[in-house]
């Protein structure tokens, strides 16, 4: 190897450690909530879940794991939660299938919601939450 060519390499191979401590590491989720945990952080509150960036839906979160959800178009779905195998799973009114999601706390504060089902695998974060009941005028009202 020529001179110039084994400095380069040398240099190549000092600095790649350093590189490598400057790379962001992946942060691992954090455990799941036990049904007591989300119940203790979730109840007598309404949260506005966003998804990539905008606001998906709001959920109110009623004594005896009863819920409120609504996509923010005014119509509310009425509902329950329970949790199975670890995972917090709800029932509406509308949709009677569970549809199951793990609840987590994120790095920063709020809560991370990862749908646990068939198919695609939504995640969805905490935007706000409130003390305030969620508004359910109805998708018609004004008409």
């Amino acid at each position: 190897m020529t001179r110039p060519a084994l400095s380069l390499a040398l240099i190549a191979l000092l600095a790649a450690p350093a590189l490598a401590q400057e790379a962001p590491k992946a942060t691992p989720p954090g455990p799941a909530m036990s049904a007591a945990e989300f119940d203790a952080y979730t109840r007598g509150r309404t949260f506005t879940y966003g998804a990539d960036g905008a606001p998906y839906g709001a959920e109110e979160y009623l004594s005896n794991r009863r819920v409120l959800w609504s996509f923010l178009d005014g119509d509310c779905d009425a509902g329950r939660w329970y949790e199975d195998s670890g995972l917090i799973c709800f029932v509406y009114e509308r949709t009677p299938d569970p549809q199951c999601w793990s609840f987590e706390q994120g790095t920063g504060g709020g809560l991370i919601a990862t749908f646990r089902g068939p198919g695609e695998q939504t995640e969805l974060y905490e935007m706000q939450s409130s003390p305030e009941p969620l508004a359910c005028p109805g998708p018609e009202v004004g008409v």
